[in-house]
């Protein structure tokens, strides 16, 4: 499988992971900074939360490792949380703006 349709389907699992307190799955709300796929099926995902003291902190990015892992093709994945730069709504897709009614 080639990496663009492997991150394709990253994506995807990703988008099935929602902040518990806001109606819209994370990648939408842009708490993926990145997604680097080495070789071999090891992936790297760069990410944040809404907030350092998010209620949610120690669950979601084990959420995020699991829904990865297992996508097909994905042997490894090292989830890195940064708090830099903060996150902020500009960072929200505009399907995420337009759900939270945000424009």
């Amino acid at each position: 499988m080639d990496n663009a349709t492997l991150e394709k389907q990253i994506i995807e699992a990703i988008k099935t992971v929602f902040d518990p307190e806001i109606p819209v799955d994370i990648y939408e709300l842009g708490l993926i900074y990145g997604i680097n796929i080495g070789e071999e099926g090891r992936v790297g995902v760069r990410m944040t939360l809404t907030t350092p003291m998010c209620p949610v902190a120690d669950s979601l990015p084990l959420e995020v490792q699991e829904k990865v892992g297992g996508v097909k093709g994905v042997s490894d994945v090292e989830l890195e949380v940064v708090y830099d730069p903060p996150w902020n709504k500009e960072m929200m897709s505009e399907e995420a703006r337009f759900a939270l009614d945000m424009f």
